[in-house]
């Protein structure tokens, strides 16, 4: 039986000074010892991650980060890895000890709300001190909730618990569909697979897989072909499909088998829905048409595979680009949650399908290339355009369609 993969649970941080308990709490409401626990401050130097079923919730990613108020080379490493841990936090745990909340603390507040992330204030080590009422009247008025526990007493854990149940957000509680909305009850879809060299042996990739459980979970069906399929499959179906999804390296053969009548669209430009912003990545992708040899680009992946010879984001793209573009374009590649702040050399950032990432995380990628003035596309949204079957791509998705064609007639005024 396989887990529930990261990127699908709900991310909860939990952030605050050395020592103040952390990790104490994290082994309290896991019932493990997840974490390292000792009396000299600064134990945990990485992240800590522990995968849950936190009922009724569901299944949750606890993260346990480093305590961030040390000076110094290490100091400093923490830090950078703790922001890496905001980027894709979807509920926000601020630990103290009773009766301290100090600038450290309200800037962590300040930092978690300007990216509207839910926090949860938790004082520990109440058997050793009170907070005091003003504290608690100041995060009160930010709408802030309290808990109060003493681990080593195990009080309040009870009341952590039900507090993150309740503080969840509601995108979380409301998981938005994949396809199934596209698709609807009694209506199928049919899947293109390629089965090539990056196909792992013996499984589905992430998004193929979690496509047919959408599918069903919305009373929907499907049929999985490969591409050299795909035309006799539909030739066989007494009745149309609602949706043809392909990998997007096989655009161009599954759009020539589709027929016009029949939506289609790819796995990475439903993911660029389901896990980011839509309509701002199919504006970014316009950025293609502005881009001239020797443009700097960044093409960024949330999982760290090793790429093959025909990789898709190593060789695929850049070649269609550099077609499409008529020269060489310099190319910059990162990987895991790696992802640079300061982008402002890039005339485009071209992002995978983000599976293995959090919601919160490519929100928190696209927002930052947003205050960089930096556009950015996806890998489905970029080969459709460079191989000229953008709109069709675009066609399951009025609204996105919509921006895109507003857009063209604006520049075409």
């Amino acid at each position: 039986m396989q887990s529930t993969p990261k990127s699908m649970r709900l991310h909860i941080g939990l952030f605050g000074r050395r020592n103040v308990g952390k990790s104490s709490l994290l082994n309290a409401i896991t019932r493990q010892q997840v974490s390292i626990v000792s009396e000299q401050a600064g134990t945990t130097t990485d992240p800590v991650e522990k995968p849950m079923e936190l009922l009724p919730l569901g299944p949750v990613l606890f993260i346990d980060t480093a305590g961030i108020d040390d000076a110094g080379a290490l100091g400093e490493l923490r830090i950078q890895k703790t922001r890496q841990i905001l980027d894709r936090t979807d509920l926000g745990v601020i630990v103290t000890e009773a009766g301290e909340w100090g600038d450290f603390e309200q800037e962590l507040l300040q930092e978690l709300k300007r990216r509207s992330v839910p926090v949860l204030a938790v004082f520990n080590k109440t058997d050793q001190k009170e907070t005091q009422n003003t504290i608690k009247e100041l995060l009160t008025s930010e709408k802030i909730r309290i808990v109060e526990t003493s681990i080593t007493q195990n009080k309040g854990i009870l009341e952590f618990r039900q507090a993150l149940l309740e503080s969840a957000p509601d995108e979380f509680i409301n998981t938005p569909a994949i396809l199934g909305d596209l698709v609807g009850p009694g209506e199928m879809a049919v899947l293109v697979v390629p089965i090539d060299k990056e196909a792992p042996k013996g499984r589905l990739i992430l998004p193929q897989v979690q496509s047919i459980r959408d599918l069903l979970d919305s009373d929907a069906w499907c049929v999985v072909v490969k591409e050299r399929e795909l035309k006799t499959a539909l030739a066989r179906l007494t009745l149309p499909p609602k949706l043809v999804v392909t990998d997007s390296q096989a655009f161009l053969k599954v759009a020539a088998d589709t027929p016009q009548s029949i939506l289609m669209t790819s796995f990475s430009i439903l993911f660029a829905r389901f896990k980011g912003d839509l309509t701002e990545q199919v504006l970014g992708t316009l950025a293609i048409e502005t881009l001239r040899p020797g443009d700097r680009i960044l093409i960024a992946e949330s999982c760290s595979h090793h790429p093959i010879a025909d990789d898709i984001g190593r060789v695929k793209i850049p070649r269609w680009l550099t077609q499409y573009v008529g020269g060489k374009l310099e190319i910059d590649h990162i990987q895991g949650h790696d992802f640079y702040r300061d982008l402002s050399e890039y005339k485009l950032v071209i992002h995978c399908g983000a599976c293995m990432a959090n919601r919160r995380e490519m929100l928190n990628r696209i927002m930052y290339c947003r205050q960089a003035g930096v556009p950015i596309s996806n890998y489905g949204l970029t080969i459709s355009y460079s191989l000229g079957i953008f709109e069709r791509a675009l066609a399951p998705f009025p609204a996105a369609l919509e921006a895109y064609n507003t857009f063209q007639s604006r520049k075409g005024a």
